[in-house]
C-alpha cells in the first residue's frame, strides 16, 4: 500500500506530483489545497478569539474554526481518495473484454470507477465553497494583522473550488447522462458561488490592508 499524500514531507509529494504519473494529479493537488486554506483559516480564527481587540470577530471565528477543523481532516482523506479513484479507473480499463459478458462487466466497472472519480473531486468542491463561504466575514471581523492571511485561504480555497470541478467536469463527461445527475446540476451552481465569494473576499482584504 502507497504512503499517504498526508504523510509525506512536502518536497517528497511534490517530486511525486511532478512525475510522469498519473497519481497524484490535479485533483489530489486540489485537496491539499483546501487542507492548506483549512490551516490558514484555522489559524487567523486562533489569532481572533479570545482577544479583546477583535471580540466583534469571535463569533464569526468560533464557527469558521469548527467548519475549517472538520474540512481539514478531510481534504486529507479526499486526497488519497483523489488518487485511489482514478487508479480504480485505469484498472477496470485493463479487465478483460473478450467475450460479451466480459464487454459488459468492463463497461459497467469503467462506469462505476468513474462516477468514484467523479464524486471525490465533487465533494472536494463542496467543501471548498463551505469554506469560502466564511471567509469574507473572517476578513472583515477577524485580527486586521491576520487580514492576508485570510486572503490567501481564500485564493487557496477557490483554486481548490474551481481545480475539483475540472477533475468533475472530465469525468462526468464519459459518464451516461442519467448518472450522477444531481452533480451535473448544482457543479455549475457551486462554481459560480465560488466566483462571488472569491471576489467578494478579495475586495474585503485589500479594504482592509
Amino acid at each position: 500500500m502507497s504512503t499517504p499524500w498526508m504523510d509525506m514531507t512536502v518536497r517528497d509529494f511534490q517530486t511525486a506530483l511532478a512525475s510522469s504519473s498519473p497519481t497524484p494529479g490535479g485533483g489530489t493537488a486540489a485537496a491539499i489545497a483546501l487542507g492548506q486554506a483549512s490551516a490558514l483559516t484555522i489559524m487567523v480564527c486562533d489569532l481572533t478569539m479570545g482577544k479583546d481587540k477583535w471580540q466583534e470577530g469571535w463569533p464569526v471565528a468560533e464557527t469558521a474554526l469548527q467548519s475549517s477543523a472538520r474540512i481539514m481532516t478531510r481534504a486529507g482523506e479526499l486526497a488519497d481518495e483523489d488518487s485511489d479513484a482514478f487508479d480504480g479507473v485505469m484498472a477496470s480499463f485493463k479487465l478483460p473484454k473478450d467475450s460479451d459478458e466480459e464487454k459488459q462487466a468492463r463497461r459497467n466497472a469503467i462506469r462505476n470507477a468513474t462516477l468514484g472519480a467523479t464524486e471525490v473531486p465533487y465533494e472536494t468542491a463542496q467543501l471548498a465553497l463551505e469554506l469560502l463561504r466564511h471567509l469574507p466575514e473572517l476578513a472583515s471581523k477577524g485580527n486586521a494583522n491576520a487580514v492576508s492571511d485570510v486572503g490567501v485561504a481564500g485564493l487557496l480555497a477557490s483554486a481548490a473550488c474551481k481545480g475539483a470541478l475540472f477533475n468533475v467536469d472530465i469525468n462526468i463527461g464519459s459518464l451516461p447522462d442519467d448518472m450522477a445527475a444531481e452533480i451535473r446540476t448544482s457543479a455549475p451552481e457551486i462554481l459560480e458561488e465560488a466566483r462571488i465569494l472569491s471576489r467578494e473576499i478579495m475586495d474585503v482584504v485589500k479594504e482592509r490592508i
